[in-house]
């Protein structure tokens, strides 16, 4: 009898999970500005500042990275009189803060912490001043790749304005795999500074996997590191630019220092996977029209013969008969009462 469609049962169904990685270099020649600053977008809100990898006015530009400075209202700048954009600051902070580092027992934002440990009374320890990569999920896919040295920023951290990268010190995600789970954002982990101007091993920032976000010290630019930073041709210190600089004057001094970013990105791809088994009583004819000739089956020489039938494709049905899916055999293949075939179709989410 010829048969048209088998039911599949739960052995013949299974599920995969497969991560893929992809390299993501991000060149500082990009961020600072490779095409005249015409790939980096402002906004009449000053909040943040957009990085493209082309002109962003152009249909093929691709936006890789948001760029934005805050700090908590505890802060010593906060302070300072003639503040530029107080308010703005502040709200960037806690805006970052409230989705990273979630809030303490008595309903309190959490402030963002270089020991990973949000709930910490170190005051040391507390990030008052942060500068944000808040990279585009076009970059990270569904999440930075957690590996040990995988995730780094490479930074200029000379004096001088003009030549910021005769002395370079890399922020980088030490522990990988061992990240911490104590955010509402989900895994991160502890970036340390390595500089061999500097101190080497000291934390310095966090990043975010599935966020896809990294949060440095505003510090880095300062002598707690290396050395104080000139961050524009005025020769203004990272302090007093945070406080008389706009956000986005400030993202400019950031872009200025940043040589390259490099990591990973993990794209999880979803699998079911269907066992189609043919048995040696199945499948041995055609439903084709061409299939037949005035009643004979055109493939077969006598009617003793063995019925054969060449297999090309195979669908997918719903309980109610609906096509859902259609796989295709790179070739036919033949099938006969002798042969008996398992047809693995793969299908990824």
């Amino acid at each position: 009898m010829a048969t048209s469609f088998k039911a599949l049962n739960s052995n013949d169904v299974t599920r995969a999970q497969t991560k893929l990685h992809e390299a993501i270099p991000v060149t500082g020649t990009i961020l600072s500005g490779t095409y005249n600053d015409n790939n980096i977008k402002n906004y009449s809100h000053g909040m943040f500042q957009s990085v493209y990898d082309y002109p962003y006015l152009s249909s093929s530009a691709n936006h890789i990275i948001d760029l934005t400075a805050g700090w908590t209202p505890n802060s010593s700048l906060s302070s300072s009189a003639n503040v530029v954009e107080r308010n703005q600051k502040n709200d960037i902070y806690n805006e970052m803060s409230q989705m990273l580092a979630g809030y303490d027992t008595t309903g309190s934002i959490n402030k963002l912490d270089v020991s990973g440990n949000f709930g910490s009374t170190v005051a040391a320890d507390k990030i008052n001043e942060a500068l944000v990569f808040n990279f585009a999920r076009l970059l990270t896919k569904d999440e930075i790749q957690k590996q040990a040295s995988g995730f780094t920023i490479t930074l200029g951290v000379s004096s001088s304005y003009t030549d910021p990268f005769s002395k370079t010190m890399i922020a980088y995600d030490r522990d990988g795999i061992n990240a911490k789970t104590n955010s509402p954002a989900g895994e991160f982990n502890i970036l340390y500074a390595s500089s061999s101007a500097g101190p080497d091993n000291v934390p310095c920032g966090l990043v975010f996997y599935q966020a896809g976000v990294a949060i440095l010290t505003a510090s880095v630019f300062s002598s707690d590191f290396v050395e104080n930073c000139q961050m524009n041709v005025g020769a203004e210190l990272i302090s007093n630019l945070l406080v008389s600089g706009s956000i986005s004057s400030s993202c400019d001094a950031i872009r200025h220092r940043v040589q390259n970013i490099s990591f990973n990105n993990t794209t999880e791809l979803n699998s079911t996977i269907y066992f189609c088994r043919a048995n040696n009583s199945e499948f041995n004819y055609s439903s084709n029209p061409t299939y037949l000739s005035s009643s004979q089956i055109r493939v077969k020489q006598l009617s003793t013969d063995n019925p054969v039938s060449y297999v090309t494709t195979v669908g997918l049905y719903s309980e109610d008969n609906a096509l859902l899916a259609v796989a295709k055999v790179s070739e036919p293949i033949k099938k006969t009462p002798a042969e008996e075939y398992t047809l693995r179709v793969r299908l990824d989410y």
